[in-house]
């Protein structure tokens, strides 16, 4: 079934509390993919963000738990948790960029001000709440302590803590669990709120006849609940410290590599338990999403281990990972049809060995397709197979305008032309790559927001190997315009996508 749809994240929504959430323009928004024919809606990881981290969601403190920020206040009122004189003295925040300092004490206070509610009202929801936590308690009871330690210890790292809470020791757990009690009950408060908000979004958009695509990062922070909880699974010195953390070689986006810093994985402990953190993982993203894509797959099949201390990502070296003995036991779990690749970067032919054995289908990027080596690029359109997925770019890519304007040379603009069989200019280029999207052979195909509306540079979501100034952007209410729908409708049906 020949499909298409739409990136973008839940941040990048417009709200009046100054980022995108599950609110009212999170269901407007999948009114509008029905309107224009599209049958996804692809976001970014939905679990919490960090500013110690540059609010990346890449970088998080759990790989289970849900971003509270995208909690709807809206949504809270219609639940009962909140009252609608809550929401007045919205403090002045920014309508196109997420200011996360002032959105997060701004919701903070609305956040306390419902979990008291909920405490002191005889709890409307208690009997699903306490289901909830049951049904989660494998990451949630670990994770609000996690949350409540941090901030009992003033955001310190986990491997800076008193050593009893740093190695876990049964007895100061049980007594860290009886004196933040309350603390502990508020942050599962929040993910019982933030899972049922989700839930009734997804089922909106599932019932516009759209499904969801999440993402699964490969690695997780090091200063998380998953790595506190389970520091067997990662490679550890004695104090917690990672002594090898992730990232890759010299590439298309830096000269030095990315130094991504999270821990690397014991995949020989990991195999004696049948891999089941890595399952269980999966699981609960199929649970949230339709689809999820797993980002940096390569790193399942080799990873780039860099010496920890290391200050660029120049002195790693390639480790195998046991990705046949992973895959034959995650796809005994996980269907196949409920995973993407993200097969990007330095792909060396055994990558590509088990992304055939599998069929799990990978992406293809237009953006890298005109190049030197287009005639055989895999991201060429004549190139392309059925079972992979089309994106114009991605939230680490400019945007296709950006790019065309300041990074593109004369040589991908003169071959960009002669693909086309015409001279291109920077105001259209954008709908001649959705178009060269839209009519690819492949099943899949997903365009950013920021290309399907032609933007620039300043649109853009992410850059590699920046520290700062990185997820902000949103899109203003109305900056879809009346034709929007109707374009992309067209496009659809004339290749076959459904319209």
């Amino acid at each position: 079934m020949r499909v298409s749809g739409i990136l973008l994240h839940v941040t990048s929504l417009p709200s009046r509390f100054g980022i995108g959430d599950m609110g009212p323009e999170a269901y407007r928004f999948a009114d509008f993919l029905r309107r224009a024919g599209q049958r996804l809606w692809q976001v970014l990881p939905l679990c919490p963000t960090d500013a110690v981290q540059g609010n990346s969601p890449y970088n998080s403190a759990s790989a289970f738990a849900g971003n509270v920020l995208l909690i709807s206040p809206e949504a809270m009122v219609r639940e009962g948790f909140l009252k609608p004189g809550d929401l007045r003295g919205v403090p002045p925040l920014p309508a196109g960029t997420v200011d996360y300092p002032a959105v997060s004490l701004h919701k903070r206070r609305l956040f306390d001000r419902a979990f008291d509610r909920f405490e002191d009202t005889g709890q409307k929801h208690g009997g699903d709440f306490e289901a909830f936590c049951a049904d989660h308690s494998g990451w949630l009871d670990d994770y609000a302590l996690f949350i409540a330690l941090k901030n009992h210890h003033r955001g310190r790292a986990w491997n800076e803590w008193p050593r009893p809470f740093r190695d876990r020791r049964p007895s100061a757990l049980r007594e860290a669990r009886r004196g933040f009690a309350r603390e502990i009950r508020r942050e599962k408060f929040l993910q019982f709120v933030f899972q049922r908000q989700w839930k009734a979004l997804k089922r909106h958009v599932n019932d516009q006849g759209i499904e969801v695509i999440g993402d699964v990062p490969i690695y997780v922070h090091h200063d998380s609940a998953d790595v506190w909880q389970h520091q067997e699974y990662f490679v550890l010195r004695g104090n917690g410290k990672p002594a090898f953390v992730s990232g890759v070689p010299p590439d298309y986006f830096s000269k030095t590599g990315q130094l991504w810093g999270n821990p690397l994985y014991r995949w020989d402990v990991l195999a004696e338990s049948g891999y089941g953190w890595w399952v269980e993982r999966l699981i609960h993203n199929l649970n949230r999403f339709d689809m999820v894509r797993i980002d940096h797959f390569r790193g399942l099949v080799a990873f780039w281990q860099v010496p920890a201390g290391a200050r660029t990502a120049v002195r790693g070296k390639w480790v195998k990972a046991p990705a046949e003995d992973f895959f034959r036991i995650v796809l005994e779990r996980v269907p196949k049809e409920g995973l993407i690749a993200e097969d990007l970067g330095f792909i060396t032919p055994d990558v590509t060995d088990v992304l055939g054995k599998t069929g799990i289908p990978g992406m293809r990027v237009l953006l890298f397709a005109f190049e030197e080596t287009m005639a055989h690029s895999p991201h060429a359109p004549h190139n392309h197979g059925r079972n992979c997925v089309v994106y114009t770019g991605t939230h680490d890519n400019n945007t296709v305008r950006g790019w065309f304007e300041n990074e593109a040379g004369q040589g991908e603009k003169k071959r960009l032309s002669r693909y086309v069989g015409r001279r291109i200019r920077a105001p259209e280029v954008h709908r001649e790559f959705i178009r060269l999207a839209m009519m690819s052979v492949a099943e899949r195909v997903v365009i950013p927001m920021q290309d399907v509306l032609g933007l620039g540079d300043t649109a853009r979501m992410n850059r590699p190997s920046h520290r700062t100034g990185n997820w902000q952007w949103r899109l203003v209410r109305g900056q879809i315009g009346r034709d929007t729908a109707g374009d992309l409708r067209t496009l659809a049906s004339t290749f076959g996508r459904g319209g």
